[in-house]
């Protein structure tokens, strides 16, 4: 091992001691070699013990750390979560320019019938005057034949 890589270790040992676990990960390809050694002051043949090492070796990409992996899924979770709430924007986006052009239509059908109605009732005014002025007319002249005024 190279002296950096000894330094490492040896810096890291009081994160075994009190986790009693310890994992690294290699940045350079290539031959890894990987020492163990006891600091126990009892000898392990007189003191009828056993030491047990459980070795755990990954070769890849791995997630060394569980809360690293939840916390990717949990920013997948929240990617998928903002891609579906952007979808739903875009679409409610869509929805309002469609009620748009329909509310506008419908104003100007509005305008345009309120415009006809305006028009109709100033042609029926306008005829029940001209209607009262000959009737008013008619009148006269009717009373005038019968000589009564």
């Amino acid at each position: 091992m190279e002296t950096r890589n000894v330094l490492f270790v040896e810096a890291c040992v009081k994160y075994i001691l009190r986790y009693r676990t310890f994992s690294f990960t290699s940045h350079l390809p290539g031959e890894h070699i990987i020492c163990l050694q006891s600091n126990s002051t009892r000898l392990v043949s007189f003191g009828g013990s056993k030491l047990r090492i459980y070795l755990d070796i990954r070769v890849g990409e791995h997630f060394l750390d569980e809360t690293i992996a939840q916390a990717k899924d949990k920013v997948n979770e929240v990617n998928s979560s903002l891609g579906h709430l952007i979808e739903q924007i875009h679409h409610i986006s869509k929805e309002q320019n469609y009620h748009r052009e329909r509310e506008e239509y419908f104003r100007l059908t509005s305008e345009e019938t309120n415009s006809n109605i305006l028009w109709w009732a100033t042609a029926q005014t306008l005829i029940l005057i001209l209607v009262g002025v000959w009737q008013i007319k008619c009148l006269k002249d009717f009373f005038i034949a019968k000589k009564l005024v």
